[in-house]
């Protein structure tokens, strides 16, 4: 389960930013509780979080930041080693940036027992300039690791308890451009393993185009499981495409076994060929359900970047209601996703799918740099139209575009052509 996300120097992040799944108002009825206390208070968790912005402000950096973080704890043994350095992509419109740290952090309950974990690192062209790692059994935190370049003493690593087993021994093992944290798991070490599998198994990102025929794939090779094809049937019928069901032939090319049944005014179904007569949006929805249902089942976090672009916003709503209702979603799986879709703030089609503490924002600063803040740090009234305030700037996160101008400088370029 993702607590926070804390990231700086990364594409057009520049300054440090945290995205919080921890709710501030459990009130608000947008959060489920944990039972892992903090600071004296028990955590409640958002299952959702959207982030809403103008195109380029940096939406999809956040979830591409997050996913960089994922790739050096994956990768920094096997494929860094062949590097002379660390692959990093620091802010590229001010040239000090290069010279300075990109930094990733997590917080997370991991385990039956919830066990809150902080982990992070701060990377340089050339090495890992600093790395740690914490955890709070009993609620109570254990500095399991601390890492940090050319201290003063020559040791980068302290274990200032006996909390991390084998520990020294690791470092030896360790280079420069590689984390500890990836060194333990290859060496299979028990207790780092559980925080790397988090990173390799609990992060799966969707996007609207870009991956659509993979993840059709994928769905279509998991409907031999016979509870899995019932789920899939069932949110293809409602989500009203005029899908009636789905039919499997075994005998034909795995490309082409699986054929979605249409109502017609006869009575009797009509079989598609998925691939040459489907929609697009009935790709999407299908491509899109074979890893959402995953991430339910497996209690995980999904990454879906603009959300809105293939779905229509009542099925993307319905997306966010089904992660937000504790029966489809009992193992508290959590939705982060990005979107220009202002009515999934709105009441008017959908309800109101999200709350105050549900949204983020990123905005872009005159010198090229991502904002990105709560929604909650305009003060919205808990009964406001939050379709209305985006829509109209009181948040910010829109484009800064008067009515018409578009269309003007194309009629004036149209006449200087002329």
């Amino acid at each position: 389960m993702l607590l926070k996300f804390r990231v700086a120097n990364f594409r057009s992040i520049r300054d440090e930013h945290e995205l919080s799944f921890v709710a501030a108002d459990p009130d608000e009825g947008t959060a489920w509780p944990t039972g892992v206390v903090a600071g004296g208070k028990e955590i409640s968790l958002l299952s959702v979080v959207g982030i809403f912005g103008a195109n380029a402000s940096g939406k999809s950096n956040v979830l591409q930041a997050v996913l960089a973080m994922r790739s050096a704890v994956v990768d920094s043994v096997a494929e860094w080693a062949r590097l002379d350095g660390i692959p990093r992509e620091p802010f590229a419109l001010d040239p000090a940036a290069r010279g300075e740290t990109t930094l990733f952090e997590v917080d997370v309950l991991l385990g039956p027992r919830r066990v809150r974990y902080t982990y992070g690192f701060e990377l340089s062209d050339e090495r890992v300039e600093a790395e740690w790692l914490h955890a709070y059994p009993e609620g109570h935190k254990q500095v399991w690791f601390d890492r940090e370049a050319d201290r003063e003493d020559g040791d980068d690593f302290r274990f200032p308890n006996s909390n991390l087993r084998e520990g020294k021994r690791l470092t030896e093992l360790t280079r420069p451009n590689a984390l500890l944290l990836t060194v333990g798991a290859s060496f299979n070490h028990k207790q780092l393993g559980e925080v790397h599998r988090w990173f390799l198994k609990d992060l799966r990102l969707v996007t609207s185009d870009r991956d659509v025929r993979s993840r059709s794939a994928h769905t279509r090779d998991r409907l031999i499981d016979g509870r899995y094809r019932e789920q899939i049937e069932a949110l293809l019928v409602a989500a009203d495409l005029g899908i009636v069901g789905l039919a499997i032939d075994s005998s034909l090319p795995r490309e082409k076994r699986v054929r979605l049944l249409h109502r017609t005014r006869a009575g009797a179904p009509v079989p598609l060929d998925f691939l040459s007569q489907e929609s697009l949006g009935t790709h999407a929805w299908f491509a899109f359900l074979g890893p959402a249902l995953d991430v339910l089942a497996s209690g995980s976090v999904l990454l879906a970047d603009e959300l809105d672009a293939s779905l229509h916003p009542l099925l993307a709503a319905e997306v966010i209601g089904m992660f937000q209702d504790l029966e489809a979603n009992p193992n508290r799986a959590q939705l982060l996703f990005t979107t220009h879709d202002a009515t999934l703030l709105g009441t008017a089609a959908a309800g109101r799918p999200l709350g105050r503490e549900q949204v983020r924002v990123t905005a872009k600063k005159a010198t090229g740099e991502t904002e990105l803040y709560p929604l909650t740090d305009a003060h919205p009234r808990r009964d406001e139209n939050l379709e209305r305030g985006y829509l109209r700037g009181r948040y910010g996160g829109v484009p800064r575009v008067m009515t018409g101008e578009v269309a003007r400088e194309v009629a004036q370029l149209r006449a200087a052509d002329e």
